[in-house]
Formats: C-alpha cells, structure tokens, sequence
C-alpha cells in the first residue's frame, strides 16, 4: 500500500507518545516526525515529505493556528487538530482542517480521522492523476504534485446542442438527482450524468461547501443560516431565496467555512 508519511507535533510527551502508538496499528502509515512545539514543526514541514500532520492547537510560543500562518495554508499538508477542548472545533475546520481530536484520544475516533484522511489524499490523487493525463493529450504532460481543482477551471454540461462549458463562479448549488447532479445558475438548470461526489472533487473547495448529502453550495450565494420551523434541522437560504438543509454532521464545518475570514454573507 501506498506509504502515508504523518507528523506529530505536541508539546505533551505523553501525548506524542499516544498518537504514535495509535498510529503503530496501520500498516501504511510511517511516522515522518515528532516535534515539540511550532517551532520544530515549520522545519520539519519544510525539510521533511508530509502527507498529514497531527497537530496540537494549544503550544507554548507558536501554537497550531500560528504554524498553519507562518509555513501558509496552501503549502500545508492534510492537518488534524489535536485539542483538549473541543471549542476549537470551529477554528479548525475555519483552518481547512480535515478532521480534529479531542483529548484524550480514542481508538475509534482517531480511526475515523485516519478514514477521512485516507479519502482526501485519495481524492487528491485522482485529480492529480486526471490532470495528468489532461495535460498528456493537449501535449503539455508535465509533474503535477498534489494538483487540486482551479479554481476557475469549468464544467461541461450537456444541452441540445451540443455542450456547454459553465464557470464555477456562475454555479449557485448542486442537487443529488436519481441518476446524477443538477446544476442550478440563477434561472438555468442542467443535468449532467455524475455523481455528486465526483463533482465536489473537480471543484475549488475554497468556493464550494457539500453542506448535505445530496447538496453542494457555492459559499458566497449563502444569505442565512437559519433553523427550520421545527427547531431540529437547519436550513441555508441562498441569495435567490433558495432553501437547501444542511445535515448535522456537516454544520460544524459548514458554519466555519461561512464565517472564514474574508467571506461575507
């Protein structure tokens, strides 16, 4: 199998200890290093081949927050946060988290994380690999090293006459439909046969939010997040006054994602 290389950066031996020792059950997965405070990680994410890190939020000097600032969220590898209140929740995922822990850890939470992480780098791998072989047949084949979604790049969608290549930023949200996706721009809907799962890997993930299972939202047509009548459910009404649901395993990443810096509802 395909070798994961994870960092551990705590400032708590015990606590370095007891991600190493859970991370010692999979086989696939190689402990790149062990820092002790932010510091020591900026020069191991610097120097060292990182596909995850696990990353403690509160450090003495630069805590997890403060290295994700200083190496840049772009250049970041797949990072977990590891805290001991789970208040951070939000600023984590407001930080592109994948997945964050709460102290102390357990097996069955830190195995969940392991599986979200698995998943990213797969999915990343496909876009890089579909990328590369893009590249191959317009003749310009060339490395592309952990290539993500542009955020500009289009989609081709199906009509009568043929097709019709739609910008991201024309997208308002995309529905689940029996036997695909139904993209919604303003008045124009279009059908196109793939599944939303594939879509939200070819789109900018600082721009889309898969808010349910069955919908993906563009962040910035977002007007409100608000509860339903029934005070069980939440719902977000977009721009065009749109009510799509938001499931409760998404809100917390969902909420965080509208309230990053920089965006505006």
């Amino acid at each position: 199998m395909p070798e994961i290389r994870a960092l551990i950066v705590d400032d708590e031996p015990l606590a370095r200890r007891g991600i190493r020792q859970l991370l010692a059950a999979y086989p696939d997965v190689a402990v790149a290093g062990e820092c002790r405070d932010g510091r020591e990680a900026l020069r191991a994410l610097a120097n060292e081949r990182v596909d995850v890190v696990f990353l403690d939020v509160q450090m003495p000097g630069l805590g997890g927050l403060d290295v994700i600032r200083t190496h840049g969220a772009g250049r970041m590898p797949l990072t977990v946060f590891v805290t001991a209140h789970d208040e951070f929740a939000v600023r984590a995922f407001e930080a592109q988290a994948v997945d964050y822990l709460v102290k102390p850890l357990s097996e069955a939470r830190f195995r969940a994380a392991l599986a979200r992480v698995r998943e990213r780098l797969r999915v990343r791998d496909a876009v890089a690999l579909a990328a590369r072989l893009t590249a191959l047949l317009e003749g310009t084949a060339g490395p592309v090293a952990g290539a993500r979604p542009p955020s500009g790049s289009r989609l081709a969608v199906p009509t009568d006459a043929g097709e019709r290549l739609v910008d991201q930023a024309e997208i308002d949200w995309i529905e689940a439909e029996d036997d695909g996706a139904r993209i919604h721009a303003g008045p124009k809907t279009w059908h196109l046969r793939e599944p939303l799962a594939a879509l939200e890997a070819r789109l900018d993930p600082g721009q889309f939010a898969r808010a349910h299972r069955s919908v993906i939202v563009r962040l910035d047509q977002v007007r409100e997040l608000r509860a339903e009548a029934t005070g069980r459910d939440t719902e977000l009404v977009l721009r065009d006054g749109t009510v799509v649901p938001v499931s409760r395993r998404r809100l917390a990443e969902v909420r965080a994602l509208l309230r990053a810096p920089g965006r505006r509802a």
